[in-house]
């Protein structure tokens, strides 16, 4: 049954992709010949009409999306890899389209034509399959087209991988309970529904389609033994890492003759990507001042006018390579506001700010002068926030690959912040969504965090 319901869904989507492939081809045509924005070299053909190449360049797109494995399902695909898969697929296709084009030449201009099909098709496939997908994780949210899944083990990452399951209820798998060989008194309140060995009867009796291993690494013999026991099964295994300090980092597998080897710490803030990132700072620095300057002006002048003081107020802040520099702010505390209680955090009802602070730092205005801070190279739009060198040297010694953060220049807003981790919350939780970040990271990424900032992060119950 969930077979069927697989197959139904990668025809659905190749139907869907059809479909948005005519429509990149159609406004391709329209631009190129209809609109006038682009130079005619020569006259078309007489026979070319909007319609005539469209066979070919389908049957061309089935035969691209076939090759590059656009319909793999996979119920935990992330957005970027449905671009790339988007962008690997289109790529393909207009290969194909030149060659076919070198042979035909019956479509004057065609090669202008198919450039800009490319980039229209990349757009409308993308687009369509994030609907579709949208539609699939709501109706899968609402108990639909679920599959079935059996957890090995009964411990901490067993119990976590339970939990993942039913949060994340988009991804339509369900836990019908868990196989344990060492059943101890702390797991009575599991579901426990016999032996390793019992796995390949328990997959045929309830249907299942999905195995996760979550047994910790000091049982690596039982691991290796599960993994033999379901060899004769078809059902997808996957192994719930008992790695907790390594949670949020890009972990990726190469086999070097023979020897898997998994790198723990790739980075992609390197080469082109470092002055793609530089230059989107720049860029968006700039525009954002001048958007933002009439209401910079304002405050300035009300900072001077309810508090005695300079209007910004410096503090020495950690970036890239734990390089210090001097972050600015709008002032928000009262004049030698630390004196007395020396290098902390702010407090909710914080008595040291101004009348104009709590407004200040309630709506995160207080951090807009830093957009001095990324055009002098020292921050970045997006990135983990910097912190002070007094608490660095206490976080450190307490809480693992701490400094790591640091390997990206901090940022005014980032991946953690727009999640709700910021102000006096969770360390650990905050280090998790910096990992993340900077080990996933693409440009899009970058503007998703500017958007989500702007419209859901700035004013935030954690800022005080």
């Amino acid at each position: 049954m969930i077979q069927r319901r697989s197959q139904l869904i990668i025809v659905w989507f190749f139907v869907c992709d059809i479909l948005a492939t005519s429509i990149a081809w159609l406004a391709a045509y329209q631009v190129r010949f209809e609109t006038g924005w682009i130079p005619l070299v020569s006259n078309p053909n007489e026979n070319d009409t909007l319609f005539s190449h469209i066979p070919w360049v389908l049957f061309t797109a089935a035969v691209a999306y076939h090759f590059t494995d656009q319909y793999k399902i996979n119920r935990m695909r992330r957005m970027r890899e449905e671009a790339f898969c988007s962008i690997k697929g289109t790529f393909f296709l207009v290969l194909l389209l030149l060659a076919v084009d070198f042979f035909r030449k019956d479509l004057s201009g065609s090669r202008a034509m198919v450039s800009l099909f490319g980039a229209f098709n990349v757009f409308t496939i993308f687009f369509v399959r994030q609907i579709n997908w949208k539609l699939i994780r709501d109706f899968r949210s609402r108990g639909y087209d679920q599959s079935f899944a059996i957890i090995v083990g009964t411990g901490r990452v067993a119990r976590k991988m339970a939990t993942l399951l039913k949060t994340n209820s988009w991804l339509g798998i369900k836990n019908v309970g868990y196989v344990e060989d060492q059943v101890s008194t702390f797991s009575k309140d599991l579901d426990i529904m016999g032996k390793f060995e019992d796995l390949p009867n328990l997959i045929a009796q309830y249907s299942v389609s999905h195995v996760f291993i979550a047994l910790p690494m000091n049982r690596y013999d039982e691991v290796r033994n599960v993994y033999e026991i379901l060899a004769d099964t078809f059902v997808d295994v996957r192994l719930a890492a008992d790695i907790p300090d390594l949670a949020g980092m890009a972990l990726s597998t190469v086999d070097v003759d023979g020897m898997p080897l998994i790198s723990l710490k790739e980075n992609p803030h390197f080469g082109l990507n470092v002055m793609f990132k530089r230059g989107m700072d720049i860029i968006l620095s700039l525009v954002g001042f001048v958007l933002i300057s009439p209401l910079l002006v304002c405050i300035a002048v009300l900072i001077k006018l309810t508090s005695r003081g300079p209007v910004f107020y410096t503090q020495e802040r950690c970036g890239l390579n734990g390089k210090s520099f001097q972050m600015l702010k709008f002032r928000s505390m009262k004049m030698d506001a630390e004196n007395a209680s020396g290098a902390v955090w702010a407090a909710k009802n914080d008595d040291r700010r101004t009348i104009l602070g709590t407004f200040l730092r309630k709506t995160s205005i207080d951090e807009l002068p830093q957009l001095i801070n990324v055009l002098r190279g020292e921050m970045s739009l997006v990135g983990p926030r910097p912190e002070r060198p007094v608490f660095i040297d206490k976080f450190r010694k307490t809480i693992p690959n701490y400094m790591a953060r640091h390997t990206v220049k901090a940022g005014i807003t980032g991946w953690a912040q727009v999640h709700g981790w910021r102000g006096n919350t969770s360390l650990r939780k905050r280090l998790q969504y910096d990992l993340y970040y900077i080990t996933h990271w693409t440009p899009w990424m970058d503007v998703r965090i500017l958007w989500m900032t702007i419209f859901n992060g700035m004013i935030h119950r954690n800022a005080y």
